[in-house]
């Protein structure tokens, strides 16, 4: 590992022009390259001390040797350097999408003295016309055997062309009409050439002409008795249409844009682009990359823009471009965008309307796609058992952790703080075993005394199993006495045991039942998985050194000695054992700290999910749910009659007997039922910052 301060230049030797740096290792070879404004402020950023920096930079630095730089004369020029030298040196630093698969395009090869339409993949060529990328081969057939009925554009390989000229005999393609034939000289070049010209104007979205030339013509030939040729052109314009409606319009005016999305967490990115001519979406592709250097959205969009356009001239740069967030110097990759256009192009964020509801759609996409291949990555086996391997190589484990358990506390502002428990074996989600607690012991916001709290119930119950089993015969040491609090999870698919009460002050926890069965106990043969019955080989917790602590706390308070605990902490992805005052930093690129961090996420989302739906429970609670006797069903007849919980607390009993359904009794009781319990204040949505008012009938 090198020392920065060892090849750090003075200040007065690094000029404050724009240009671009390289960092290279003690091989010579390129491992980082940025640009920047101002040289000296961007490359002293990198010198400062190792603690401040991110662990991705620190990560650099170290590694890197020695430190370059190129001055240029405008941002614009220090955007195509860059991009010039990420492609030429390929440094292991710089974020680099690659393609989740090799797009196919629909091709016409201009180039040629007979065009031929073809499917084409790979580096695009000079001088052929290219449209898509489309997601399958197989559309792109679709679409060329539809059109080939308008346009009879030649699809063969230059062998089929070649042979079919020496033998004076076309393909069966220029038999049924669906080629020119210009291998035996059907049509000439300048006509053939013609054909893959509008073929190529078509396919541009320039489409309204050919079809009201086609209905025109059919017209006509209606008119001169020609039934047959006015049949064929009618199926000619109904095939057009087909191949219109493939590819769906989804802004009316015509637009030519492209807009990327991107999905991403601490480790990846995925990118996904739409690319929308004449208002329809023509193609569509994605590329995930590894975030191996510090970088936000907008520098992400910066580089997406970079490998998109870096090789493309005039129409294949649209005028408008759609992203998330606008890259650090807009203004210089708007420039750098126009001169590869050859004209203006615009670059922003869409704000309303159609393009914003699309710019949604391929957020979807992206959120997606980035899914997708966590799942393939995560259930890859070699690079599951690759990760706990180097998850027990880290933290000093005897074997690979085949059960790992995570816990994550949630609350808004200290209400309704409830907890998740997800199960990970063999690198892999066992959501049957996920469980979720709230938390009552204590009133608030205390993360750490809520981990505490819940480890504790946890492997008491564990405890309670091996107990009841005769396996764990030394009771529970004694904790702090608490109210107990229900844990619910997903419904069982079998009896529940409840087990004994344990020894000392504290009670179990107990289960909230799917049925009266829960409540029974378990016959011992009955094959299935008790709950809590099996420990994991390492607890992981969502947070640093306290929550760590916490949860050791009580893991010894209950005499378990044998199962290891580590917290992640969020910020940087830092690793804390107990006891130990400096975090275990895994490298950006292990296969361990992925799993970790898929384990720790999962829980987040799973407590956090739970934790909403709480409050949304709450915030629903009304005072008619205490009246006895008064079910669903008229409930919603006194809501419907009176409007709202608000006026039906107004109105006399008199007035509530009128309710169909409702008799004195009844309407005496929901009187009491309103007139005891006083008026919340009013629910505020906390996405939208709106009163919910009474009037929907839930609230009060």
């Amino acid at each position: 590992m090198a020392d920065p301060s060892s090849y750090r230049p003075s200040p007065g030797q690094i000029p404050d022009s724009p240009g671009v740096y390289k960092f290279r290792d003690e091989h010579r070879r390129v491992i980082y390259v940025g640009k920047a404004k101002n040289l000296r402020q961007r490359v002293a950023n990198y010198f400062q001390d190792l603690a401040n920096l991110h662990p991705r930079t620190r990560s650099m630095v170290t590694t890197a040797a020695s430190v370059e730089w190129t001055v240029v004369s405008t941002e614009v020029e220090a955007l195509q350097l860059e991009y010039t030298w990420i492609k030429e040196f390929d440094p292991r630093f710089n974020v680099k999408y690659r393609d989740d698969k090799s797009y196919p395009y629909l091709a016409v090869t201009l180039n040629e003295e007979f065009p031929r339409v073809q499917v084409m993949r790979g580096a695009k060529k000079k001088g052929v016309r290219y449209f898509g990328p489309y997601g399958h081969a197989w559309a792109i057939r679709e679409t060329v055997d539809l059109m080939l009925r308008v346009f009879p554009v030649r699809t063969c390989s230059a062998g089929v062309f070649k042979n079919a000229a020496r033998t004076g005999r076309p393909c069966l393609l220029g038999y049924i009409d669906k080629c020119s034939a210009p291998c035996v000289g059907r049509v000439t070049p300048e006509e053939h050439r013609e054909l893959a010209e509008d073929f190529c104007d078509f396919m541009a979205g320039r489409t309204g002409t050919y079809i009201r030339r086609l209905e025109k013509d059919m017209a006509q030939a209606a008119e001169e008795m020609e039934y047959e040729r006015a049949a064929r052109l009618r199926d000619d314009a109904g095939a057009l249409k087909r191949a219109m409606e493939k590819s769906a319009v989804v802004l009316a005016d015509a637009t030519d844009a492209d807009l990327i999305a991107v999905a991403e967490d601490e480790l990846e990115a995925a990118l996904q682009i739409f690319h929308v001519r004449g208002g329809r979406v023509r193609g569509q592709r994605g590329w995930v990359t590894d975030k191996v250097e510090a970088v936000d959205t907008a520098g992400l969009v910066e580089h997406a823009l970079q490998q998109l356009y870096g090789e493309e001239r005039g129409d294949a740069v649209p005028k408008e471009v759609l992203v998330p967030a606008l890259p650090e110097d807009t203004e210089a990759v708007s420039q750098w965008l126009a001169e590869r256009r050859g004209s203006q192009v615009s670059l922003r964020i869409p704000q309303r309307g159609d393009k914003k509801d699309l710019m949604a759609t391929v957020q979807r996409n992206a959120q997606q796609a980035l899914g997708l291949h966590k799942t393939k990555r995560a259930s890859d086996l070699t690079t599951r058992s690759r990760a706990l391997e180097e998850i027990a190589e880290a933290l000093g484990l005897d074997t690979a952790p085949l059960r790992i358990e995570c816990y994550d506390i949630s609350h808004l502002q200290g209400d309704d703080v409830v907890a998740s428990m997800v199960v990970f074996e063999d690198g892999l989600a066992r959501k049957s075993e996920y469980r979720r607690f709230q938390i009552k012991g204590f009133e608030g916001q205390d993360d750490v005394r809520s981990m505490h709290e819940v480890i504790g119930r946890r492997f008491k119950r564990y405890l309670q199993e091996k107990e009841r089993t005769g396996e764990w015969d030394q009771a529970p040491q004694e904790t702090a006495p608490g109210p107990i609090a229900e844990v619910t999870g997903p419904a069982p698919t079998g009896p529940a045991p409840t087990g004994p009460a344990p020894t000392g002050p504290v009670a179990a926890p107990a289960f909230t039942p799917a049925s009266p069965a829960d409540e029974i106990e378990p016959r011992e043969d009955d094959g299935r998985p008790k709950r809590f019955a099996y420990p994991p080989q390492l607890v992981v917790v969502d947070g640093g050194q306290p929550q760590v602590a916490a949860a050791q706390r009580a893991l010894d308070e209950l005499g378990i000695d044998d199962i290891a605990v580590c917290g992640l902490a969020k910020r940087l992805e830092e690793v804390w054992l107990p006891d130990d005052d400096d975090p275990v930093v895994l490298p950006r690129s292990s296969e361990g700290l992925y799993l970790l961090q898929r384990v720790r996420d999962e829980a987040h989302r799973f407590a956090i999910t739970y934790q909403r739906a709480k409050r949304a429970k709450r915030i629903r609670t009304s005072p008619l749910d205490d009246v006895t006797g008064l079910g669903e069903t008229r409930k919603q007849a006194l809501i419907k009659h009176f409007g709202s919980v608000k006026k039906l607390r107004q109105a006399t009993i008199e007035e509530i007997c009128e309710v169909p359904g409702i008799g004195r009794r009844t309407a005496e009781s929901v009187a009491a039922a309103l007139a005891s319990a006083a008026p919340a204040a009013p629910a505020v949505n906390t996405a939208t910052g709106e009163i919910m008012e009474e009037d929907d009938g839930g609230t009060s």
